[in-house]
């Protein structure tokens, strides 16, 4: 003992020294080593018994805990049997013995411990592992203990890591599954027996807040009285321990609801406890009294209080994310909803202490972030189940939603109730378009809400009613998506907007315009304010007041315009004849400059609010100017002499426009060009929907810009910011006014890129430029994209030159950087090559094609296509997901349209090492979140030939694979059925994956010297 003494003191020595602040981190290593050496000593296990036994020291108790944990997670099978037994019945004498005085930390490490040996042991050689947890969580003094075992029990047993082998995951879920009423029974019987000791049956009297509150809305919910008057007892209050057992159920309850299927095992009477902590949530007072009192232990007790709820609100919310609901379910389901939806009547009542938003305020944003994960999993997943019952009110549901949505305390709970109305909105319109018999009843019965959603919508993005909450949003930093918090959030509303315009197009224009209207008449109106001075205009407003509305006006005109722009698509195509006055209306009204610039020049102020939606609209300014090219496509014929007159002034007046511009093109400085193109580019993408008389118009206004642009791209190809700016002109040109360049310019365009773009200027842009670089060459591969897919013979002489600069050109470039610049526009381009030209390689005809016994098929230029199936194969060693996610998906296109994997050439040269090469992946866990991806392509190419997969393939890999023995072999090789179709071939794909991980591990757990028979 005296060994184990002194090793306890020298160890408790190290690890107050390793963590010590003074200790340099070459002495942490050696001290880290020499403790990983002491780990892997046979034997090591009994010492850290010892030390976890004898020591107060928490860095010596994790040492020694996490000593065993690696025994068991990566030593178990090499560990004798007699030791194991020794290992067994220690841990969990040393949990029930110190459990109340350790550390939580060390006690759940201890917890996860002795769970993993149950992962390993349980039923054979640990029969009364879950038998233990069970009397722990029934005994009253060890329940706590009982239910964090149980939590890490379903954490580590229902969804195991990878260490254990399939066969035995599936043994360990179906013992699981077994116990899973029972355990539910026991769950149950602890929060009821707890609620049933705490609660107040008797009703307290009017005024106080914990009065029955059922209202009208409670009835048309509940159909039930009883079920009313339960839900309306007084909240108890529960002693600090009580709360501490509560927590613990209601988390195994969550975790338990993740992965057991929906059954009768969930009770009406357990559904009912979870509400009645739900209600936790709802209730404000105690986080009220906690903060009036101040004393910590109130706070704690508020805050606990509140916990409850968020707990039992995941419970419900794992119950409501299964989308696959038995018949004899729908019931219970239904009734989850009558009670959450009382409880949203609960959370947005008013009453004369409370405002709504003020009541939201008070509850736990926790709490509520639950609540609406609840209303978003109901909207999208549920709502077309329970519509059709006649005892849900669902338009009672939205006047609720309504309330919640628009009384949110914070702008992150607004943006998540908007993503709820979206799905609300999406569902109505695809629900509306599959019954168009009853389209009218069905929009009658929402119309009310959809109009309310609409106004409310339209006001908080206006500054004139909204202005202290949206001077708020951040308007400097942008996020992921590069944009601004004040952008996202005008985003979002005119999305709403938009969906509620096109179930209600004419009141929402109606609502819509007006509003516009008065603010366009303010800024029309600033004309009369100018006056003229010695320096030239200025704007005479200087009432502070008269400034903060006029700033209020020109930002709602900002907003209001971007508002009509999002709505555009409602009145232009097929709706452009029905829609034609309100377009019209639009038109003739819109933004003129109603100041000169010097006015502008000479205002600080006034300039930064103007310059708010001319710069913030140039596609909206763009569309009206160009509103006159759009032609119903039913009304040409009826006036020629109209449309000439109409083509003829739109040809003026846009040729004065494009020759102004052409002019500031030709000064040849950056800033100007990158305008000049910005305003160019927009033009064309505005007008690339239209029809066709439309863009011939636009083209013809452009021609000159057009050939000045591609006159400068050579003195601007060393300037990559120059050039980006310009290709990026060019691929907007070639996506929407391709046709009308015509053949001959186009070439030219064609032929003057691809002359400039040498080996040498790649590698410049791409090594030396930067981001900025990589986005010229990634454009340049975009326009040769559009090239490529063109039908018809006129661009397939440029084929073998854009092979060529792919394959000797680019990829040899960017094929070694770990960088994905480049590479997805590569690949795009090749796929594009292989896809729109694949006569280009294969000649045979259809006909031959699909003829069995067909002549061998005619292939040319058979080294480009397998230089770029090499490429291909190379990518997927890459440990970029997106490129692997990408080019995955563009062979399995090829093989579904083109019959890829069919062909000779890949059927016998590359089909088995594309498959070994994705196994090898799956093995190796490098692309896990594609599994399901690299399973199905994997199925693919092996059903080409299914015969020579496992007769040929599957034993040559299982035979190249090291770390596992013959025999595990032989297993891995037996164990793969020889299935032909799909779930069960990819179902024996991950068993192999899996096991022969598993059969690494257990090897490499072994001891020296072992002999394996």
């Amino acid at each position: 003992m005296a060994s184990e003494e002194a090793s306890l003191r020298a160890l408790e020595s190290l690890m107050t020294e390793f963590f010590h602040n003074c200790t340099t981190n070459e002495r942490k290593r050696e001290i880290e080593e020499l403790l990983n050496n002491f780990a892997q000593q046979i034997g090591a296990w009994r010492f850290c018994l010892y030390f976890i036994s004898s020591t107060r020291n928490d860095y010596v108790m994790m040492y020694s805990l996490t000593v065993f944990e690696n025994l068991v997670n990566k030593m178990w099978l090499g560990v004798p049997s007699q030791d194991k037994m020794e290992i067994r019945s220690c841990l969990p004498k040393i949990l029930l013995t110190h459990h109340k005085t350790l550390p939580y930390f060390i006690r759940n490490k201890l917890c996860k411990v002795i769970v993993d040996i149950g992962r390993q042991d349980w039923p054979m050689f640990y029969h009364d592992f879950f038998t233990n947890i069970l009397q722990l969580i029934q005994s009253p003094v060890t329940t706590p203990l009982g239910l964090i075992m149980l939590k890490t029990t379903s954490e580590e047993l229902a969804c195991p890591r990878e260490d254990l082998s399939i066969a035995r995951k599936e043994e360990l879920r179906k013992l699981l599954l077994d116990q899973v009423q029972t355990v539910l029974g026991l769950l149950t019987g602890i929060l009821e027996s707890i609620w049933d000791k705490y609660s107040v049956t008797a009703a307290t009297p009017p005024p106080s807040p914990t009065s029955g509150e059922s209202g009208d809305l409670l009835s048309s919910l509940l159909q039930s009285p009883s079920t009313a008057k339960l839900l309306n007892q007084p909240i108890p209050v529960l002693d600090a321990e009580s709360e501490y057992v509560c927590s613990l159920a209601l988390e195994c309850l969550a975790h338990l609801f993740s992965w057991i299927p929906l059954s009768t095992s969930i009770t009406p009477s357990l559904l009912t406890t979870i509400f009645h902590f739900a209600r936790f949530g709802c209730d404000a007072r105690a986080r009220k009294m906690s903060s009036i009192n101040g004393s910590s232990q109130n706070s704690v007790l508020g805050q606990e209080r509140g916990r409850l709820g968020v707990l039992a609100m995941s419970c419900i919310n794992e119950l409501m994310s299964k989308n696959c609901v038995p018949v004899e379910f729908e019931e219970y389901l239904l009734r989850m909803f009558q009670q959450t939806f009382y409880l949203l009547q609960k959370i947005t009542k008013e009453n004369n202490a409370h405002s709504v938003k003020s009541r939201l305020d008070e509850l736990d944003e926790s709490y509520i972030e639950k609540f609406t994960d609840f209303l978003r999993l109901f909207v999208s997943v549920h709502l077309r189940r329970i519509e059709s019952y006649s005892e849900f009110p669902v338009v009672e549901f939205l006047a609720l939603l309504f309330k919640y949505t628009f009384h949110q305390p914070s702008h992150e709970g607004y943006f998540s109730c908007l993503d709820i109305w979206t799905l609300f909105l999406d569902y109505l319109t695809s629900k509306i378009k599959s019954r168009l018999a009853d389209k009218e009843a069905v929009l009658n019965r929402y119309e009310d809400a959809l109009v309310l959603l609409l106004t409310e919508v339209l006001n908080r993005i206006q500054f004139r009613y909204n202005q202290a909450q949206l001077e708020e949003l951040d308007d400097e930093a942008l996020d992921d998506d590069q944009q601004t918090e004040w952008q996202r959030y005008l985003r979002q509303s005119l999305e709403v907007i938009a969906k509620v315009m096109e179930l209600l197009p004419t009141h929402a224009f109606s609502t819509l315009f007006p509003v516009l209207q008065e603010n366009l008449d303010v800024y029309l109106g600033l004309q009369q304010f100018i006056v003229s001075s010695g320096s030239g205009h200025r704007l005479n407003i200087t009432a502070e007041n008269d400034c903060r509305r006029l700033h209020c006006s020109l930002r709602d005109l900002s907003s209001l315009l971007q508002a009509v722009g999002r709505l555009a698509e409602y009145f232009t195509g097929d709706m452009f004849a029905a829609r034609f006055s309100d377009a019209l209306t639009v038109h003739w009204h819109g933004p003129t400059s109603a100041l000169p610039p010097d006015v502008l020049d000479s205002n600080s102020h006034t300039q930064k609010i103007h310059s708010n939606p001319i710069n913030n609209n140039n596609n909206i300014i763009i569309t009206i100017i160009n509103s006159p090219f759009e032609y119903p496509c039913g009304e040409k014929k009826q006036d020629n002499n109209n449309n000439n007159n109409d083509t003829n002034n739109n040809n003026n007046n846009n040729n004065r426009c494009i020759a102004a511009l052409s002019l500031l093109i030709e000064r040849k400085t950056k800033v100007v060009i990158h305008q000049t193109l910005s305003v160019l580019e927009d033009i064309v993408e505005s007008i690339s929907g239209e029809a066709t008389k439309s863009r011939q118009i636009c083209y013809q206004s452009l021609q000159e810009s057009v050939q000045v642009s591609l006159a400068l791209f050579p003195a601007f190809i060393h300037q990559s910011d120059v050039t980006d700016e310009m290709l990026s002109f060019f691929l907007t040109l070639f996506q929407g006014l391709r046709v009308q360049m015509g053949v001959p310019f186009t070439e030219q365009v064609i032929q003057t890129f691809l002359n400039m773009f040498t080996r040498e200027q790649l590698a410049e842009s791409i090594l030396h430029d930067g981001s900025t670089g990589c986005r010229v060459v990634e454009k340049f591969l975009k326009i040769l994209q559009v090239v490529v897919q063109e039908p018809g013979q006129v661009f397939k002489p440029f084929l073998p030159n854009i092979i060529s600069l792919c394959m000797e050109q680019v990829y040899p470039i960017v094929a070694e950087r770990p960088s994905p610049d480049v590479k997805a526009e590569l690949f795009e381009l090749l796929f594009r090559v292989l896809h729109h030209n694949w006569r280009y390689f294969f000649k045979s005809s259809i006909l031959a094609s699909v003829q069995r016994g067909a002549a061998d098929e005619q292939m040319e230029n058979q080294a480009q296509f397998s230089a770029i199936m090499q490429a291909f194969g190379q990518s997927f060693l890459q440990p970029d997901i997106h490129l692997f996610k990408q080019n995955l998906f563009y062979l399995e296109t090829l093989n579904t349209k083109q019959k890829l994997y069919h062909k000779k050439i890949f059927r016998t040269a590359m089909l088995f090492q594309f498959v070994n090469v994705l196994l090898q992946v799956l093995v190796h866990k490098s692309h896990d979140l594609l599994q399901e991806e690299i399973g199905i392509a994997i199925y693919n190419m092996a059903s080409v030939d299914f015969d020579s997969f496992y007769s040929v393939f599957l034993p040559e890999f299982l035979a190249s694979c090291d770390g596992v023995d013959a025999n595990q072999k032989s297993v891995l090789g037996r164990n793969f059925k020889m299935d032909r179709d799909l779930p069960s071939f990819t179902q024996n794909v991950h068993r192999l994956v899996n096991d022969l991980r598993y059969y690494r591990l257990c090897n490499d757990s072994l001891p020296p010297g072992t002999v394996k028979l």
